[in-house]
């Protein structure tokens, strides 16, 4: 029995006919993301055959083109059930010019490098990696891809929903005629998450079929869509304001932005926003918004539920290093578990890229004298400590200009440290802080404004800073005690009995200035032993019981010196712990596997979300204080106590992404979960109804309460899940900021993804309000 069936070759006619509606539907979608006869949106419209790349042997030709929605990208494929392939522009966290891949570095030549780009996904799918018949057509591919991905994250929230809306129909009109019958109708809901009964469907089609024709074409499709995407709570709500013939003058639209969205606006704010949104010329030349417009409004960057005030870097970034918190990676050059996942560089490329600031190195021997990195007494895949460098060095600033911190865990031999040391200073070069900042001994951090574009070395020194003053040091190499994290793996493969002592070459003790490694002694011995720049790593556990138990002591710690936390050595699943406790007790570097999507990653996104997402968080006041007495476990009177009360109405949400896309008939049945995190006495957690079979546009108009205490440590979590009565719900789309950033008012809040990455067409519409405690 055949499995494959050819489709039947069409007429010349037919095959005419089919190309004039393929070139119709993309000059729609053309103009739809802002391209309309753009040529470098038609070079991948036309496509081309290029080489994908494997191995050194794997290196075969490929036919790609873009397809007519603008947005999926079409491959052929050998394989015998999977002749057509395709993935999403969605998808596509960026491209990336010349032999920028391992899989390109390992497998091309150098001299290939101008003819190489990689594709590079979100989550954790592989790098596709592909090179042109010369310069010229790989710049072509790269900037023409680069252009249409930056024209679809730029669109607006009501652009997004009615493109995707567009291609659902698109996709439900399975004989591409441009007509849609009732069983085409019925697919369609299905395809936007939506189940309705037969009879619902029929009475929608009767009432947009006005022809009596049995289909719906042209204007009633039309008709169809705006029935579809009728927002009857923005109607509500415009409806309360529109006072003036049933429009919003601009006294009516003041009214609503001092009273419902709480905003310091004037009379010119309002005309602004009439200008900016409303389409209807009569309208804008009368100086009203129609509903239209203000639905626009509503849907735009600026009336979502984070403040753009805070969008970029705003903090004092002049502070001293240790006053921040600071995003931190955890084995970074992991991307899967710590047992036997592979080891690689774009571990560190991704976190780089998602602003991390802290990435560890676990250096051990390697073969021919090459150190490489990997995780000890594990079957995890070995890179080269070179390779790690080279990255680190070319994606470091890329989306942030602030210090990047390298953890070094050494494991390695002293003729493999002074290798170590050479590749340090020789990649990095001038960007390397090898010295302490000024002529003379400091007495405190250099700020994140004054390390700008420099790298620090956080590892194991022989002797004190003020070293660094005297050029007569004649020590070629001594010995420190070895504080070995692999070693604390809890699993079948025992390490061998960890020494407490090893040997440190010069070399490599050198280039560590202002982080230098030293076992922890307690509060104590490290206040009146301990210089500011020696710093401690503390594992899960033993964190979590001095925030627990020291919370004071260990917050007036971290005043003074740089902790970092990281997992428990029996996360072999590279799960993560809570990082909220670990910043309540000051901690700057707290340490999470960026490479498992989690909720613990989630909260860290949103800690990181505002000042630019530049990686650095300027700690509270009272974690800055010598004089603070802060214990967020027990609170008492202080400048942290500012009582607040928050207000969440879930309003309800639009275009959810269907969870199991295969199936057809599978809707999801959502609920929403309001969740903060910050001091013990502000965590809450309250979740509304599920609704049954609708992800389109289900509706709860739901009301929460919270008190918080200390809204300065507050994050807030918005959860969608699919409610499911005999499992564990499953996760459809989450949102975190700090809740000190949320607007106040009618705001719509943007859905990611477990990995973090927006769901360009979902929102969520609520009504929230932050006040202050009676």
């Amino acid at each position: 029995m055949s499995c494959w069936k050819e489709r039947a070759k069409r007429s010349p006619s037919e095959e005419l006919a089919r190309q004039e509606r393929v070139r119709k539907v993309a000059h729609e979608n053309g103009k739809r993301i802002g391209l309309d006869g753009d040529p470098d949106l038609n070079f991948l419209l036309v496509g081309g055959v290029l080489t994908k790349i494997r191995s050194r042997s794997w290196q075969k030709n490929r036919f790609y083109r873009l397809q007519e929605d603008c947005k999926t990208v079409w491959h052929e494929s050998n394989k015998v059930f999977k002749r057509k392939q395709t993935f999403s522009v969605d998808d596509i966290d960026s491209v990336r010019n010349g032999r920028q891949s391992e899989g390109l570095n390992k497998h091309t030549d150098p001299s290939e490098d101008e003819r190489c780009f990689s594709i590079v996904f979100k989550g954790r799918k592989k790098v596709l990696d592909l090179m042109a018949s010369d310069q010229e057509e790989a710049n072509q591919w790269v900037k023409s891809f680069e252009k249409v991905i930056n024209n679809m994250r730029n669109l607006s929230r009501q652009q997004k929903s009615e493109h995707w809306i567009i291609d659902c129909m698109r996709k439900a009109d399975k004989n591409a005629d441009n007509k849609m019958n009732l069983k085409e109708l019925k697919r369609f809901l299905r395809h936007v998450n939506i189940e309705v009964d037969d009879t619902y469907a029929e009475e929608i089609f009767k009432k947009c079929d006005e022809s009596n024709s049995g289909y719906l074409e042209d204007m009633e499709i039309k008709t169809f869509y705006e029935l579809l995407t009728q927002r009857e709570e923005i109607d509500v709500i415009y409806g309360n304001y529109a006072q003036t013939d049933a429009q919003l003058s601009v006294r009516d639209l003041l009214n609503f932005l001092l009273n419902e969205q709480r905003e310091n606006a004037t009379v010119s704010d309002a005309l602004r926003l009439i200008e900016k949104y409303e389409m209807d010329e009569t309208a804008k030349q009368n100086n009203h918004m129609t509903k239209d417009g203000f639905q626009m409004y509503l849907q735009h960057e600026d009336c979502e539920i984070f403040n753009l005030a805070y969008k970029n870097v705003y903090q004092d970034m002049t502070q001293p290093l240790n006053h921040y918190y600071i995003s931190s990676s955890h084995n970074t050059y992991l991307t899967h578990d710590q047992l036997k996942g592979p080891s690689s560089t774009e571990g560190y490329i991704r976190a780089l890229m998602k602003n991390c600031r802290c990435v560890e190195l676990d250096i051990w021997d390697g073969a021919n004298g090459e150190p490489v990195i990997y995780h000890g007494y594990t079957l995890t895949s070995k890179i080269f400590f070179r390779d790690a460098i080279k990255a680190i060095k070319d994606y470091a600033f890329r989306t942030s200009d602030y210090p990047v911190i390298l953890s070094l865990e050494n494991h390695c031999s002293v003729d493999q440290q002074k290798l170590m040391a050479h590749y340090i200073i020789s990649i990095l070069g001038d960007a390397l802080v090898s010295k302490p900042l000024g002529d003379f001994m400091p007495t405190n951090f250099p700020s994140p404004e004054e390390l700008k574009g420099k790298f620090l070395i956080k590892g194991k020194r022989l002797n004190k800073l003020e070293a660094a003053f005297n050029n007569n040091v004649t020590i070629s190499e001594g010995t420190v005690s070895e504080e070995d994290e692999a070693a604390e793996q809890e699993h079948g493969q025992k390490p061998p009995q960890k020494k407490s002592k090893m040997t440190l070459a010069r070399e490599l003790s050198d280039v560590v200035v202002y982080c230098k490694s030293v076992h922890f002694n307690g509060f104590e011995h490290a206040r009146d032993k301990l210089d500011f720049y020696e710093m401690s790593s503390f594992k899960e556990s033993k964190a979590f019981n001095l925030a627990e138990n020291s919370s004071t002591a260990f917050m007036l710690h971290n005043i003074d010196k740089l902790s970092r936390t990281y997992p428990a050595g029996s996360r072999t699943d590279s799960s993560n712990y809570n990082p909220v406790p670990m910043w309540n007790a000051g901690c700057q570097i707290v340490a999470l596997n960026f490479q498992t999507p989690s909720k613990e990653m989630h909260i860290n996104q949103g800690r990181f979300l505002p000042n630019g997402k530049c990686g650095y968080i300027l700690k509270p006041e009272f974690q800055r204080d010598a004089t603070s007495q802060f214990d967020s476990n027990a609170l008492s009177y202080g400048p942290w106590l500012r009582k607040k009360t928050l207000h969440v109405m879930v309003i309800s949400a639009q275009q959810l992404p269907k969870l199991n896309v295969e199936k057809q008939k599978s809707i999801v049945d959502p609920l929403v979960r309001v969740e903060v995190y910050g001091v013990r006495a502000d965590n809450a957690s309250k979740e509304t109804h599920h609704i049954d079979n609708n992800g389109f546009n289900p509706m709860w108009n739901e009301r929460f309460q919270f008190d918080i205490l200390v809204p300065d440590l507050a994050i807030l979590r918005l959860v969608v899940e699919d409610y499911d009565a005999t499992s564990a719900n499953d996760l459809i789309g989450q949102y975190c900021l700090p809740l000190t950033c949320v607007q106040n008012g009618y705001r719509h809040v943007p859905i990611l993804n477990k990995n973090g990455d927006v769901i360009s067409s979902a929102g969520l519409f609520v009504h929230i309000m932050l006040l202050d405690a009676e």
